[in-house]
């Protein structure tokens, strides 16, 4: 009897390689040369809006997953940082991403102007004592790079940081970039994984994008007119983020730079990085040992035998 050979069936993929294509693309860890006009502001891969929608619904639930895990293990700990000019769609992304994660092991910090007790710290420390636990993960919108971006975009803003006059030489950017790199390395040396996302939106849609805040009223008490100052400076902004990316970006702590013109892409290269990074850490329940075991089948005769009595009566 002639039997047929059976197919052999095809390895599934796992989820690194499934999310892969939205992720690699836009990962600089500083390896090669780095030019921002090389990265499109309008990608959106293979992907529509409701493809996309599919796969940040499956990364929501990936994500409340993993973060469940990450918390109970308490070994790891998970920082997103999110820089980008304004409108690139920072908060938005943080919202839909993270819809549905237990806030007990999630922190979000947005940073604005120093007050004047941070000012009379180093340029790291409010950042340091914002870090997330154990098990947590934190999500700096806007970082310390603003201390590498504003601060450098606006030279009166160093002034005000009552740094000793001599140490604020032409090679402080250089020294700033050294410090930020050593303080990443030491985080993913104590089980921080570090992750960098810079939203790169185009003028053209940034423009578009402050037209709807004034048109419609919900979204106008986002609106400044600082945010068109800032504007002015566009150019000046991007060859500091080009800066930043060029110098910080490391394999511990790598830059995603996200095309943001299409809101619901940028949340799929953002959560599909998250996700695959957590994927890579062998999250898992912590098991009980024997002495517990059996402290449990204790507890559980007792509790019904307790049942049982009240069945009785």
């Amino acid at each position: 009897m002639n039997m047929k050979p059976s197919k052999s069936k095809k390895p599934s993929k796992s989820l690194a390689q499934e999310l892969d294509r939205y992720i690699t693309p836009f990962r600089y860890d500083g390896s090669g040369k780095f030019h921002l006009k090389d990265h499109k502001t309008n990608a959106k891969g293979d992907l529509d809006k409701e493809k996309a929608q599919d796969i940040l619904e499956a990364n929501k639930g990936r994500l409340a997953d993993f973060q469940e895990r990450l918390y109970a293990q308490d070994r790891w700990s998970l920082l997103l940082i999110f820089q980008g000019m304004d409108a690139a769609g920072k908060d938005s992304a943080i919202k839909a991403i993270f819809d549905g994660i237990n806030p007990q092991g999630c922190d979000v910090h947005a940073f604005k102007q120093p007050t004047s007790h941070e000012l009379d710290h180093d340029f790291l420390w409010r950042h340091v004592v914002a870090l997330p636990a154990r098990g947590h993960i934190g999500i700096f919108n806007r970082s310390h790079y603003e201390e590498c971006l504003v601060t450098r975009v606006h030279p009166d803003i160093l002034a005000k940081e009552q740094l000793p006059p001599k140490l604020i030489t032409k090679n402080i950017w250089r020294e700033r970039f050294e410090d930020i790199t050593a303080f990443e390395r030491y985080l993913a040396r104590n089980g921080t994984i570090v992750l960098k996302f810079f939203l790169n939106v185009s003028r053209e849609e940034q423009r578009q994008r402050f037209l709807e805040r004034l048109e419609v009223p919900a979204k106008q008490w986002k609106f400044s007119m600082g945010d068109i100052k800032e504007r002015a400076l566009w150019p000046r902004y991007q060859a500091v983020y080009q800066d930043i990316v060029r110098h910080t970006a490391t394999s511990h702590a790598p830059w995603y730079v996200v095309p943001a013109d299409h809101k619901w892409f940028a949340r799929v290269v953002i959560g599909s990085a998250i996700v695959a990074a957590l994927d890579k850490l062998d999250l898992h329940f912590p098991r009980a040992d024997r002495s517990s075991l059996e402290e449990f089948k204790e507890i559980r005769k007792a509790l019904e035998k307790e049942g049982n009595g009240k069945r009785e009566k």
